[in-house]
């Protein structure tokens, strides 16, 4: 517990310094300097309502609002084309993408017309399963739909502000079995650590999947950002991390005989993408309202101001509001974090690809992960070991605990200006 508070404190205390953005003079992306993979993410930040959990740029769904923010948003998309970007992946996240099926379509389709996509992930909430959203993603070329779920539990659903708007447990079950077997890829996204959630009702939960067959379980810590907090308490209780470990334990021993680890989070029946795109692509483009890229080094965000966005989108201006420009060492960690929480890290490829001696950099992160069991070394590649795994869900928690409250900053931001 003792190493596990540490690593928390530290991941903390690291990601406050590498999420401190600034404003850039000329809003600008970075110019391609990799021949390697990309991926473009696409951000769609309309919900019919708002979780309170939920950290991500979203807003309450206007019809009028959302079709005018979706022709900004191809508008976006030719603007890297322009740039000379070419996308290998696309993943479009939100918010709900689905929201409005007829814009998420053909705004899919303009993304396979221009660039050499070759494998489709898209977001979605259970009341968005129907056939006829089935057959429109299928026809636009989605390989694998990722369904937000949380939990199963009515009460626990209730609590959480998503039984009334998405049904029952039971009701939920029906229509993941209806979407079964249409995608190369069903992924069912959970969260565990919930106040409210108990040891049983995480078993049946996960007996529930396990029933179910679903090709891919995403299982999330609850991640609270800072300005969040004080709703979560009000509405479930306090967060208690200190018994993370034992919920995770619990998710690994009842799905590791029938799944593989994609990362450790994440559960595979087969080879698959997954929600994580940071593990499998080098650098990834962040289009639409509040999403965040990383190219060439340096991550930045776009306005988390629609109106702004549509607007600077209009008159031919990159939206950018902030931008981080990592140093060597910063993206060596960045890797080192990324790359291990997919399992492994090939310390050849990171070599080559910074033509530095890794080592020389990040030898304190390697050693002591060794030294805690953390890590361990075959040949050139450094493996999680299953205590391993528990400490980089911790250190992925916290970095998007700190991602979230770099949105709630914006947020606030953007609240201030108006």
């Amino acid at each position: 517990m003792l190493i596990e508070k540490f690593i928390t404190y530290t991941a903390k205390k690291k990601n406050a310094t590498y999420l401190q953005f600034f404003t850039p003079e000329t809003p600008v992306v970075p110019e391609r300097q990799t021949d390697l993979p990309m991926l473009l993410y696409v951000h769609v930040p309309f919900c019919e309502e708002l979780c309170p959990y939920c950290s991500f740029n979203r807003v309450v769904f206007r019809e009028d609002l959302a079709r005018i923010y979706f022709d900004a948003l191809r508008k976006e998309i030719i603007m890297y084309r322009d740039l000379g970007y070419a996308f290998n992946g696309l993943y479009v996240g939100g918010g709900t993408p689905t929201v409005l099926i007829d814009e998420l379509a053909e705004t899919i389709d303009l993304i396979r017309q221009i660039y050499p996509i070759q494998e489709i992930s898209v977001e979605t909430n259970p009341n968005h399963l129907t056939e006829s959203n089935f057959q429109i993603l299928k026809e636009s070329g989605v390989n694998r739909l990722s369904v937000g779920v949380q939990t199963f539990n009515n009460d626990l659903l209730k609590a959480i502000e998503r039984y009334h708007k998405y049904g029952s447990g039971e009701e939920i079950v029906d229509r993941i079995r209806a979407a079964q077997g249409i995608f190369q890829t069903l992924n069912i996204d959970m969260i565990f650590n919930f106040p409210t959630q108990t040891i049983p009702i995480l078993e049946r939960d996960l007996s529930t999947l396990i029933d179910l067959e679903v090709d891919q379980i995403t299982y999330y810590p609850l991640m609270v950002s800072t300005s969040t907090q004080a709703v979560m308490k009000r509405k479930l209780g306090i967060v208690n991390y200190d018994r993370g470990r034992s919920y995770y334990n619990k998710i690994v021993s009842m799905l590791l005989p029938r799944y593989h680890h994609s990362t450790a989070w994440c559960f595979s029946r087969a080879q698959a993408s997954i929600d994580e795109y940071v593990v499998n692509y080098e650098e990834y483009a962040g289009l639409g309202s509040g999403s965040i890229g990383y190219l060439a080094g340096s991550a930045y965000a776009n306005t988390f101001d629609i109106q702004e966005y549509v607007a600077k989108i209009n008159r031919g201006i990159m939206p950018i509001a902030g931008k981080k420009e990592f140093s060597i060492k910063e993206r060596l960690r960045y890797d080192f974090l990324m790359k291990l929480f997919g399992m492994k890290l090939d310390l050849d490829h990171l070599n080559t690809r910074y033509r530095i001696k890794i080592y020389k950099h990040l030898w304190p992160e390697i050693t002591f992960f060794r030294l805690v069991g953390g890590l361990k070394k075959l040949g050139n590649v450094l493996v999680l070991t299953e205590r391993g795994q528990y400490y980089w869900v911790l250190m992925m928690r916290e970095f998007f605990i700190g991602v979230n409250n770099f949105r709630d900053f914006c947020r606030a931001e953007l609240l201030g200006k108006n």
